[in-house]
C-alpha cells in the first residue's frame, strides 16, 4: 500500500498543480485527483506533473452528481465519457463518490432511483475499464439527517454496489467503517475487485450521539485499531492507495505543508505498525 495526499489535509486551499507539488515536497508517493480542474487540464499535462513530482495517481472524482434531480444527473453524465477516458489515460482507473446515509423517500424507493443511475454510470465506466468506489457514511448524526436512513453498513453498500454493475465497488473509510459498527470480517470478505479505494481517519472516544463528521483525528490519535483495520485490508488483498481524509483537527489554521506532513507522519506510523508499508 502507499499513502496519497488528500485535499482535507491542506484545508482544500490549493489548486491541483500546487497540491501535487506539496505532496512531492512533503514526501508522499501518491496524490488524489479530486479537483475538478484536472479534467480541464487534460491527461497530457496532468501526467507530466505526476511524472515531474514522481507521484502515483490515487483516485479521480466522479463528475456526476447522482444525489439531485434528473437534469443535474444528466449534465454530469454528459461529462463522464471524457472523464473516464482521462482517468484511464493517466493510469488511474479508479473513481470515487460518497453516498448519503439519509434520504427523503423510503430507502427501498431511493435504492431503485440510485441503482438506475449507477447502472448508467457503470455502462460508461465499463467502456474504459474504470472502477467506481461508493463511500458509505457511518456517523449517527448523518444517518438521522433526513426522514429515512440509507445504506450505511459495509455489507449493505457492497450488495447495492454489486447490483449496479461490475465496475461499481466500495471506498472504505476507517472513520465511516468504525462509526457504522462494521467488522473486520466485513472487510476480509469483500472481493478484491470491489475494494476500489481506502481513506483513513481516527475517532475520539466519545458517545455516538456526540460524534461530528467534521471533527476527526489523525490516524493513531484515537480509538480505531488501525493494525487490525489495515491487517484486514491486507488479508483481502488490497495493495493500492490510502488517503488520510481528516476534517477539522485545526488544519485550516496550519500552513498547507504542516497539515500535509502531519497526515503523512501519522498515517505512516500506523501503517508501518500494521506491516502494510
Amino acid at each position: 500500500m502507499y499513502i496519497a495526499l488528500n485535499g482535507t489535509l491542506v484545508a482544500r486551499r490549493l489548486d491541483w498543480p500546487e497540491f501535487a507539488r506539496i505532496a512531492h515536497s512533503v514526501g508522499y508517493p501518491g496524490v488524489d485527483l479530486l479537483h475538478n480542474e484536472v479534467f480541464d487540464m487534460g491527461p497530457a499535462k496532468v501526467t507530466d506533473i505526476l511524472k515531474q513530482h514522481n507521484l502515483k495517481p490515487a483516485v479521480v472524482a466522479l463528475p456526476v452528481d447522482f444525489r439531485k434531480d434528473d437534469a443535474t444527473f444528466d449534465a454530469g453524465m454528459a461529462k463522464l465519457p471524457a472523464a473516464a477516458a482521462f482517468a484511464r489515460a493517466i493510469g488511474c482507473p479508479r473513481m470515487s463518490t460518497w453516498v448519503p446515509s439519509w434520504c427523503e423517500v423510503p430507502q427501498t424507493d431511493q435504492i431503485k432511483i440510485w441503482r438506475k443511475r449507477f447502472q448508467a454510470v457503470n455502462a460508461i465506466l465499463a467502456q474504459h475499464n474504470v472502477r467506481l468506489g461508493l463511500e458509505y457514511l457511518g456517523p449517527l448524526h448523518l444517518r438521522t439527517r433526513g426522514p429515512h436512513p440509507f445504506l450505511y453498513k459495509h455489507t449493505d453498500m457492497l450488495e447495492f454496489a454489486k447490483s449496479c454493475g461490475p465496475q461499481i465497488g466500495l471506498l472504505v473509510d476507517s472513520w465511516h467503517w468504525h462509526h457504522g459498527n462494521n467488522t473486520l470480517a466485513d472487510i476480509t470478505a469483500t472481493p478484491l475487485a470491489d475494494l476500489v479505494h481506502v481513506q483513513a481517519a481516527d475517532a475520539p472516544n466519545i458517545a455516538p450521539e456526540k460524534i461530528l463528521d467534521s471533527e476527526r483525528l489523525m490516524p493513531g490519535e484515537g480509538i480505531i485499531d488501525f493494525t487490525a483495520f489495515f491487517g484486514a485490508l491486507k488479508k483481502a488483498g488490497y495493495r493500492d492507495a490510502v488517503s488520510p481524509e481528516v476534517f477539522g483537527r485545526g488544519l485550516k489554521d496550519m500552513p498547507p505543508e504542516q497539515g500535509a506532513t502531519l497526515g503523512l507522519d501519522t498515517t505512516t506510523k500506523v501503517m508501518k505498525k500494521a506491516g502494510v508499508l
